[in-house]
Order: C-alpha cells, then structure tokens, then sequence
C-alpha cells in the first residue's frame, strides 16, 4: 500500500486524532512509539513512523506488519478490518482514551474526576450506572448530590443524568464541558 493512499492518510488521521496531537517533530514520533507499545505490546520504531509519515524519506509503500499494528493500536482487527470500516462510513469507532465503565465497578467502589480550571470530584457507586458526590472541589456539584452516568472517559465531558441536587427536580448536566476531564481515577 503507498504512503499517500486514503486509506493510509485516515489511517494517520486517526491516529493524530487519538494521540491529540500531529506527527510533527522527532519526540512526536518517540512519543506514538511508546503509546503503541503501551496499548499492543509490539514495537514501532519512531524511524519506522517518521517514514510512513514522510517526515524522513524511505520506501514509497507500507508493509503489511506495520499497518497490523497500527490497526491493532486504533481498536480494528487488522488492516482489512480497519479498510472495511472507513468504506462503509458509519462514524463509530471505538473509545481508545482511558476510560472507567460502571461495568467495571463494584457497588462502593470511587472515581475520582478532574476538569479545568480546577475542579475535583470524587464520586461513590451505588450500583445501577448511580453515583453520589462525596468530595467536591470548586464545582457546581456538591457533596450529597446524586446523579447517573454510565462512562467516565478521559479528555471527554462527562454526562450526567437525573442530577438531583437537594430538593430541586433532576436535570442533566455537563461536566468538563469546553476541555473534557482531564483526571478520571479509580480509587
């Protein structure tokens, strides 16, 4: 496959999209490096990367081992996997950011979020996606507050539903809303 496909262009676009930032300077490229060995235990030379990105020059085509794990590192099954999912278009993909689901939690367990400029909260699980503030730094929500969600996702805004704050009728809410949250931490 050439480096200047479409297939490879979204490929890289996607990948840019997950790391937050654009392939552009050599520590770009340790950077993605180090995320890929983290998340599929294989490795990627940054030289590797800098080639497919074309910021150094190298072969005009992709090997195969390197869109596996590309693919592999972006949540698809291969590169086949990845190819059949950007031709259909169907605009999901897959939350690759770290994340806590409810499905993950134990009744009591804590998650404890952060979001700019200075907002901190730790929330208790009741079980049934519901949760009850019992620390709150700077927010909106207080301690005592009950609310439900069902996914807690880095660098996203967090949904709330049926907040209930004292005797006021539940609302929805959201929090993190400009920058997302930028600590989500299982206790």
């Amino acid at each position: 496959m050439t480096k200047t496909s479409p297939e490879i262009s979204e490929l890289k676009k996607q990948i840019e999209k997950i790391m937050k930032r654009k392939m552009q300077t050599p520590n770009d490229f340790i950077f993605l490096s180090g995320a890929i060995w983290e998340r599929t235990h294989e490795t990627m030379s940054p030289t590797t990367l800098k080639r497919l990105w074309g910021y150094v020059d190298g072969a005009d085509t992709a090997r195969n081992s390197t869109l596996r794990i590309l693919t592999s590192f972006l949540g698809y099954e291969d590169w086949d996997d990845f190819r059949d999912h950007i031709a259909n278009g169907n605009g999901s993909d897959p939350i690759l950011s770290p994340h806590i689901s409810t499905a993950e939690l134990n009744v009591d367990d804590h998650v404890r979020v952060s979001w700019r400029p200075d907002r901190r909260c730790t929330f208790r699980y009741l079980g049934d996606n519901q949760f009850i503030v019992e620390e709150a730094e700077n927010s909106k929500l207080k301690v005592g507050d009950t609310f439900f969600a069902s996914l807690f996702i880095l660098g996203e805004p967090l949904y709330l539903t049926d907040l209930v704050q004292g005797k006021n009728p539940p609302v929805a809410f959201v929090v993190g809303n400009r920058d997302g949250l930028c600590e989500v931490e299982r206790l």
